[in-house]
């Protein structure tokens, strides 16, 4: 059973919480691990179609707890490389999962708490939270997180929060493309899991699964084998049971089977 984490589904949607509020949410590597058995655990699960994570508490993750910062000043390389390994597949595991991951931000989101956030497809903050990539002030270097952040913002914001390391408030946050939303916090657990019973009932978990898998994809391709690529997916999304059940219900202007769940 899972140590840092804890899990609750509710229908169709699986929410995943990080549990050490007395440490701040603060990220090690049993975290990790857990985080990563949760999800593979839950992967391809019959009828979930959205996973929500969050922290305990009122803080969503402060990043590196104290005894991580101390076992990676005093690890070797090859211990830090795979360290880094670590972290770095549990990000891919949230970006590249076939459902649909919501970060629900329950507080504030630092270092690698604010990579955490940023991997999820969509992300909901209390108007109170702050953010930052904080790596740099301490002399670390916001590598693995570079990678996927990249993909959501402008050069120069990316630039900005990266280089400086400063933290910036929800609303700025939201304005530059990091988040999608902030809510007040009343109104947090309410708009998130709207959000979620919309994307469960109203869209194709076949499709949704294979657009993520674009979305992954297509950013690293030129233009003519993104396109080769984009040919391929929509031929072969065409002849799955979502599309053509999809297409049947369309003319015979009913509802979708997976909105008759």
């Amino acid at each position: 059973m899972p140590e840092r984490v804890n899990v609750h589904r509710d229908d169709k949607v699986l929410t995943v919480t990080l549990d050490r509020p007395d440490k701040r949410n603060a990220i090690d590597a049993q975290m990790v691990s857990d985080l990563k058995q949760v999800l593979a655990t839950h992967a391809g699960e019959e009828g979930v179609r959205v996973v929500i994570l969050t922290g305990a508490g009122q803080v969503f993750s402060a990043g590196a707890d104290l005894a991580a910062l101390k076992a990676l000043r005093d690890a070797s390389l090859m211990q830090n490389r795979e360290d880094s390994a670590h972290l770095a597949s549990l990000f891919d595991a949230i970006y590249t999962h076939e459902n649909p991951v919501i970060a629900k931000i329950n507080g504030h989101a630092l270092a690698g708490g604010c990579g955490l956030a940023a991997v999820c497809d969509l992300s909901f903050a209390v108007d109170g939270a702050k953010f930052g990539f904080t790596e740099t002030r301490i002399g670390f270097v916001p590598a693995i997180v570079m990678v996927y952040v990249r993909r959501k913002l402008g050069e120069a914001a990316l630039r900005d929060l990266l280089l400086r390391g400063r933290l910036v408030r929800a609303e700025d946050a939201a304005s530059i493309g990091l988040i999608n939303e902030v809510v007040p916090a009343s109104e947090l657990d309410e708009r998130v899991n709207a959000v979620a019973r919309e994307i469960a009932t109203e869209t194709s978990g076949s499709a949704v699964a294979l657009t993520k898998q674009m979305l992954a994809q297509v950013p690293g391709m030129g233009r003519q084998e993104a396109v080769d690529y984009a040919v391929q997916m929509n031929a072969f999304a065409r002849g799955t049971d979502d599309c053509q059940a999809g297409i049947q219900a369309f003319l015979d202007k009913e509802p979708p089977p997976w909105k008759q769940d």
